[in-house]
């Protein structure tokens, strides 16, 4: 199948994942996940109709962006995890931010936003699982609540919700408490109504799982392999 075939597809499964839970698929958005795919394969995507899509590193993004930029309505956001050392540059090329896990980071961030004149959108990323091997704040932790509080101050971000890689399981069932627990955080966090908090983003979900996770609330989902096929090893 063609590309544009597999993204049709991937947007029939989305679609009847979200009538499924008793959802509008419209309120399910699809990010194109293109880590190391090359430009020529973003432009394939995009004239296909897809324009929100995701990246997992500052620099390989670097390497690909100026070959985009008559591309006028894609839009691109960093899903890997960011080191503050490159939190301006990572302001500078991406729309959204969506793995901010301290807010050492955030404070970065709004610095260089600020600077730019832009307002980055930004999700919290939550390690869901509590694995040492991923980045994340913990469900609990008081690096989360530092960054709920700290969002009037940071006017360079626009707070819209959270994101989370859950552990890998062979089913896609596996998943299901994990992306529950995000959902019902994303609730609880919400109910609270701080102010300069959105919540209403919850990132969550992959080519393997992702209609588990819209069958749990998700609102953006994360596909890159079942549109683009099998990554390169790097």
């Amino acid at each position: 199948m063609s590309l544009a075939d597999n993204l049709a597809c991937v947007r029939q499964l989305i679609a009847e994942a979200a009538r499924r839970a008793g959802r509008r698929p419209q309120d399910v958005a699809l990010m194109a996940v293109t880590k190391t795919f090359p430009p020529e394969m973003i432009r394939e995507a995009y004239n296909a109709s897809q324009r929100l899509f995701g990246e997992n590193r500052v620099q390989e993004f670097a390497e690909k962006a100026p070959w985009l930029t008559d591309l006028p309505e894609i839009e691109f956001h960093l899903i890997g995890h960011l080191q503050s050392n490159k939190a301006a540059k990572a302001a500078q090329m991406f729309s959204g931010i969506d793995s901010v896990d301290s807010l050492h980071l955030a404070e970065k961030l709004n610095a260089a936003a600020e600077k730019a004149g832009k307002q980055l959108q930004v999700l919290i990323e939550i390690n869901v699982g509590g694995e040492a091997a991923k980045s994340g704040v913990a469900p609990d932790s008081p690096e989360l609540e530092s960054l709920l509080t700290a969002a009037p101050r940071l006017e360079g971000l626009q707070f819209h919700g959270l994101m989370s890689i859950p552990p890998f399981t062979e089913s896609p069932e596996g998943a299901r408490p994990f992306f529950r627990t995000l959902r019902e955080l994303r609730n609880q966090i919400a109910a609270r109504k701080l102010p300069a908090v959105g919540m209403d983003t919850l990132s969550m979900g992959m080519s393997h799982d992702f209609e588990i996770a819209i069958e749990e609330g998700s609102t953006r989902v994360r596909v890159g392999t079942a549109i683009f096929g099998p990554r390169t090893k790097t």
